[in-house]
């Protein structure tokens, strides 16, 4: 049986409020943007998908690191974030604590989340690449 590392339990991670509040101010923005930039559907079930997608990959990565087994990249985890599945991400890592404490991580994961977040605004603001869609 494996000892809990110190100053670790199992609740989550002391900076989960400020993560899901994260969530919560992106659902505002994309709710107040969404009619009158006629931001597409698809956009919202893209967030969703992505996002359980991610939550899944963070589930099965954090059972292999129990089990050490094939680990998924940090890379692909950023990645998955940065393609729109960074909320499925932050309820992972509170709730699974998992890569809720590595500094470098969470660094270069809040990085991917305001990249996503921004290239969103810009891609659906009327001045921007919607035309594209």
């Amino acid at each position: 049986m494996s000892r809990p590392r110190p100053g670790r339990s199992d609740g989550p991670a002391k900076w989960g409020a400020a993560s899901y509040f994260a969530i919560l101010l992106f659902s505002c923005v994309f709710l107040a943007v969404a009619m009158p930039w006629h931001v597409p559907r698809w956009v919202l079930g893209w967030y969703v998908i992505a996002s359980l997608v991610t939550y899944l990959v963070y589930r099965h990565d954090k059972q292999a690191a129990a089990a050490h087994a094939w680990r998924t990249p940090e890379s692909t985890l950023l990645l998955l974030g940065l393609c729109g599945g960074w909320p499925g991400a932050i309820v992972a890592q509170q709730r699974l604590r998992h890569k809720s404490s590595k500094q470098s991580f969470r660094c270069a994961f809040r990085i991917t989340v305001l990249i996503n977040a921004a290239l969103f605004l810009y891609l659906n603001a009327p001045h921007g690449l919607r035309a594209g869609w």
